[in-house]
């Protein structure tokens, strides 16, 4: 019987795949790292080893000819030895990801700066402010207890204050401690939690309660707060994490990826001038009587791309309201595809009358589904496997096609 041989380039290629296949899973024995608030630089040979050394890692992920990176620089510098001595410290590090393609692009690094904060391996896009006192404040949210308790007024007020702008604030007067710390615990990478055991009327007056319990939902970034008397469940929470109304762009559509409920979309010419925040004023009083639903403006200005795919352009006639499942599929409710000057306020509760009666027509996005490219990225461990069953067959088709029969060499002719 003849010896099967396998051809040269193909051994190569598979012993370069169980190279890398080992590689991956291999941390770097006794690498040791700074803890001393320098910012510390990481590769693909170390990064892992990283991960399993360093409880809370934050990591941005750059190019060298990144403007924004280079001005991020120096915020890092100063924050670094900030989050280095905090009761539970945060190590700063970077890593070149125009690169280490790979590496940038196993944890979706799809632009510069890419900031992600590792809490025991797990990553976290971080989007919030990069200014150095900010970042501080805002990354302190992670190591910080579920639920704070809060003994006066001045603790409230520090607390609020402390807690910045980039994530919702939920303050408990008089409710139960260990109710909000189920909330804390279940959703502390967004949002801050706290129990006010002790405040006076000014405290009420301020969050505007007038009886307890209560629980006051913050959202210092919009500028919106709400109130809920109870029951306590959970809905009410889950819900205000995102403001009363969104304003659809790049970073709340990611955010509107972790919640279920479909968005009334509207979209208008320009979302920053005036008689946009006067519609604005109207949809949030609309938002809240109807919390069952996300509602969510866009300005043709400012993100022609995103409204293009509901068959806007800048000819239609606007405002137009529609229904949005945050993934291919919108619907008109007939009669009320667009707002008209006067009345908006009826407007748009003849507009919501007629979805939940179901005369509506439903269409198709004409492009891309964004909630679907936000969840398009495939793991690296994915396409190891792949590459690998692709050798494999490669090697299985390739043995499966000789013969043990000699052949006859056969003569080129010219």
């Amino acid at each position: 019987m003849a010896t099967r041989v396998l051809p040269p380039a193909l051994l190569s290629f598979i012993l370069l795949l169980l190279l890398s296949l080992s590689a991956r899973d291999t941390v770097a024995a006794g690498e040791d790292f700074p803890r001393d608030g320098r910012v510390i630089d990481l590769d693909d040979s170390n990064f892992e080893a990283a991960l399993g050394a360093i409880d809370f890692l934050f990591v941005d992920f750059y190019a060298p000819w990144c403007g924004h990176c280079k001005r991020l620089a120096p915020e890092l510098d100063e924050a670094a030895p900030v989050l280095s001595g905090l009761s539970e410290p945060i190590v700063v590090a970077k890593v070149n990801a125009d690169k280490y393609r790979k590496l940038g692009s196993k944890y979706g690094v799809d632009g510069f700066p890419t900031l992600m904060l590792f809490i025991h391996g797990v990553p976290i896009e971080y989007t919030g402010s990069r200014k150095a006192d900010q970042l501080v404040r805002n990354l302190k949210k992670f190591v910080s207890p579920d639920v704070s308790i809060l003994e006066s007024d001045s603790a409230i007020k520090n607390f609020v204050e402390n807690a910045g702008i980039s994530f919702p604030i939920f303050l408990g007067f008089g409710v139960n401690d260990s109710l909000i710390a189920e909330y804390g615990r279940k959703y502390k990478k967004r949002a801050w939690f706290a129990v006010a055991k002790d405040f006076s009327e000014d405290i009420m007056v301020a969050y505007e309660f007038d009886k307890v319990p209560a629980l006051v939902a913050i959202h210092p970034k919009y500028k919106e707060q709400s109130l809920f008397y109870g029951p306590f469940e959970e809905d009410f929470v889950r819900q205000s994490l995102l403001p009363l109304v969104v304003p659809i762009n790049t970073e709340t559509l990611k955010m509107l990826n972790d919640d279920q409920r479909k968005v009334v979309l509207t979209i208008l010419e320009d979302d920053s001038d005036e008689n946009s925040t006067q519609l604005v004023k109207i949809l949030r009083s609309a938002a809240n009587a109807n919390r069952d639903l996300v509602f969510g403006y866009v300005g043709i200005k400012q993100w022609d791309g995103f409204v293009e795919t509901f068959d806007v352009s800048k000819s239609s006639q606007l405002p137009k309201l529609l229904v949005w499942d945050r993934d291919e599929e919108y619907e008109l409710v007939d009669g009320s595809e667009r707002l008209e000057e006067g009345d908006q306020a009826s407007q748009i509760s003849q507009f919501l009358e007629g979805y939940r009666a179901g005369r509506t027509t439903k269409k198709k996005i004409t492009g891309p589904s964004f909630m679907g490219f936000l969840n398009s990225l495939v793991s690296l461990n994915s396409l190891y496997i792949l590459i690998f069953v692709i050798a494999l067959l490669f090697v299985m088709v390739y043995f499966a096609g000789q013969d043990d029969t000699p052949q006859p060499r056969r003569i080129h002719e010219e």
